[in-house]
């Protein structure tokens, strides 16, 4: 199981957001480089990295940003927001990133994903941000009629590394995680899952490992000191 840590890049500084709401975004760190070394320095292999303003605008924006912690860390980047090309995917792949992560461009052309897993084998992630059971796209602004598991099921052939699933409604609330949802999508594919959205403390963790899924990401709970670094980072 692995746990990502997650930096959210608003405006090229280090944020969170409540319930996905980017009016609601709490400033944790003006030097998001500086705190993907303080993950590194704690142990984690792997970095979750969410260009908000590029899944707003539908095109990369934090883009130095991104490239200067590929460069200055040996940390597995996972990143999306905005990427809704294969132009885009290749730069990004080009430039070091691990994995590259397709939400609204996942719902709005399927044939994307698999073109992109044919291409990038073991490269392309499908991350699904749901509300109430249905996807959202377009950084979350929009909700669409599309059934989560019913999308997971185009997919389910075509070689995509991993399926995140983001309760939009516990992201950031320090909730907890919406595990039975993330469980039930897990046993509908067989896809690797990765749970996201509202992690609060070590019993998220071990739900996750119990539920045997891919992974996790944790965000505010790691920033406001409600879970430890080095902790999670060494929990397997």
């Amino acid at each position: 199981m692995i746990v990502f840590p997650a930096i959210d890049l608003k405006d090229a500084k280090c944020v969170r957001l409540y319930k996905g709401d980017m009016n609601e975004a709490v400033v944790y760190n003006e030097n998001p480089p500086s705190q993907a070394r303080t993950f590194e320095e704690a142990g984690f292999s792997w970095l979750h990295v969410v260009d908000l303003n590029g899944a707003i605008e539908g095109r990369s924006i934090n883009i130095d940003i991104v490239r200067e912690i590929v460069k200055d860390t040996s940390l597995k980047v996972q990143l999306g927001g905005g990427i809704r090309d294969l132009a885009g995917i290749d730069r990004w792949i080009s430039a070091g990133v691990t994995r590259v992560i397709l939400g609204t461009a996942a719902v709005r052309n399927p044939d994307l994903v698999k073109e992109a897993c044919r291409i990038f084998p073991g490269k392309i992630v499908v991350g699904i941000d749901a509300r109430n059971g249905k996807v959202a796209v377009s950084g979350w602004t929009e909700t669409s009629d599309m059934d989560v598991i019913e999308l997971v099921r185009k997919f389910s052939d075509c070689g995509v590394a991993a399926i995140i699933h983001t309760d939009i409604d516990r992201d950031g609330t320090g909730q907890g995680l919406n595990i039975e949802a993330t469980e039930e999508l897990s046993i509908a594919t067989n896809i690797p899952v990765i749970a996201s959205g509202g992690v609060a403390s070590m019993l998220d963790l071990a739900k996750v490992k119990a539920a045997n899924l891919h992974g996790v990401i944790a965000g505010r709970a790691l920033y406001d000191g409600s879970l430890d670094l080095k902790e999670v980072a060494s929990f397997r």
